[in-house]
């Protein structure tokens, strides 16, 4: 299995890590490392997230208090967004 990020959740990691930066720059390295660590274990088990009904193929993974949306196809694992479970996301 193979691992990919779009841009968007590209820019959502560094949007995020940037935000607790700001007050803590420690706290955004853990962060960082820890939600790194969570999206990793897709490549081993890719169907540990939940479906999400509305979007066909979609999976959603909770990383502490932080949402993984992403796409399993074949033998890759596609994130599409990543984002903090106080925002709020239509995708």
């Amino acid at each position: 299995m193979k691992l990919q990020f779009s841009v968007s959740a590209v820019q959502d990691l560094v949007r995020l890590r940037e935000f607790i930066a700001q007050n803590n720059p420690q706290a955004a390295e853990r962060v960082s490392l820890r939600l790194r660590q969570t999206i990793g274990k897709l490549v081993l088990y890719p169907d540990i997230g939940r479906p999400v009904p509305e979007l066909e193929n979609v999976r959603e993974l909770i990383a502490g208090n932080y949402v993984v949306r992403y796409l399993r196809e074949s033998d890759t694992i596609f994130v599409l967004r990543v984002w903090h479970g106080k925002e709020f996301r239509d995708f």
